[in-house]
């Protein structure tokens, strides 16, 4: 198994940890980053999270620059993304820190472009290449989740709900690189054959 492989087997690995992390109820008390005070657990599962952000970031660098691209990369890599962040949102939905709503539509417009890229892959063997409005949105989504796990560090001492805001920013790029995707792979839904 290649280098890129195992940053993301390693990913995959981290998700259990970051659940047990936000599931159990450690007494570990809490601490005071930046003026705010933070559940000590959370601030773990944070940089848990992080760290697998940032194997996410490295694994397909890695990849493309040294020719390592495999079947199982190509498999795995994105769906580690997508289980990493949406286990992140349930939770954050359970913690009373996102709407309930705001993460619907984040889980829904993830599975729904995952499957019209296996449905483009499938017909034409090409990869629907990620637009600026996707990276926007996978950014604004980490950066999201992290914020709202550390109870906005570094901007609750201002009254600036920095995490929320990100997250609506995020909302708003998830409806538009979704209905991109979508504007731009219509043609997967016609019919090639005449019956």
């Amino acid at each position: 198994m290649n280098l890129p492989n195992k940053l993301t087997v390693f990913r995959i690995i981290l998700i259990p940890v970051f659940i047990l992390l936000l599931a159990i109820p450690w007494a570990w008390g809490s601490v005071v980053l930046l003026g705010t005070a933070i559940a000590t657990n959370y601030l773990v599962a944070a940089i848990v999270f992080i760290v697998a952000s940032l194997t996410d970031l490295l694994d397909g660098k890695i990849a493309r620059s040294q020719h390592l691209v495999t079947n199982f990369g190509k498999f795995a890599d994105p769906l580690a993304d997508k289980m990493l962040v949406m286990t992140a949102f349930i939770f954050l939905v359970e913690l009373g820190k996102a709407p309930a709503w705001v993460v619907a539509i984040i889980v829904c417009r993830e599975l729904a472009v995952t499957g019209l890229r296996l449905l483009i892959v499938e017909q034409s063997g090409t990869v629907m290449a990620a637009a600026w409005p996707g990276k926007i949105k996978t950014n604004t989504q980490m950066f999201a989740i992290i914020f709202l796990l550390l109870n906005n560090i570094g901007f609750s001492t201002l009254h600036i709900p920095f995490g929320e805001i990100l997250l609506y920013i995020c909302l708003f790029f998830t409806v538009y690189s979704g209905a991109d995707y979508f504007i731009k792979g219509r043609h997967a839904f016609s019919d090639s054959s005449q019956e």
